[in-house]
Formats: structure tokens, sequence, C-alpha cells
């Protein structure tokens, strides 16, 4: 393991991977943001909706 620090500069490679998985999480949080279901900052209280996801049409077969 250790000749695989050598090959490597250890603080940039955990530099690179906490940018990597900081936009990893941007990305998750903006992706669930656009969602009707995920969208917590849109103000929409859990029953509103409940009701309309139960007011709505079922798919077609």
């Amino acid at each position: 393991m250790w000749r695989i620090w050598k090959l490597y500069d250890p603080l940039r490679a955990m530099l690179v991977q906490g940018i990597f998985l900081f936009g990893l999480a941007a990305m998750i949080h903006l992706i669930l943001l656009s969602t009707a279901r995920f969208n917590w900052m849109d103000g929409m209280s859990q029953a509103d909706y409940k009701a309309s996801v139960q007011n709505s049409s079922m798919p077609k077969k």
C-alpha cells in the first residue's frame, strides 16, 4: 500500500476526493429538488401532497 502513496500525493488525492464528493452531493440534492415529491423547499405540506396523490388518475394499462 505504501508504494501507491509514493506514486500519488496524499494531500492532492484527498482534495480531489473531497471535491468529487461535494459535487456528487450537490448533484443529488439538485436532482431531488427538481422533483415534485422530494422538493422540500416548495412549501407543499405533507397533507397537500397526500391529497394530490390520492386524487390523481389511475394509469392506463
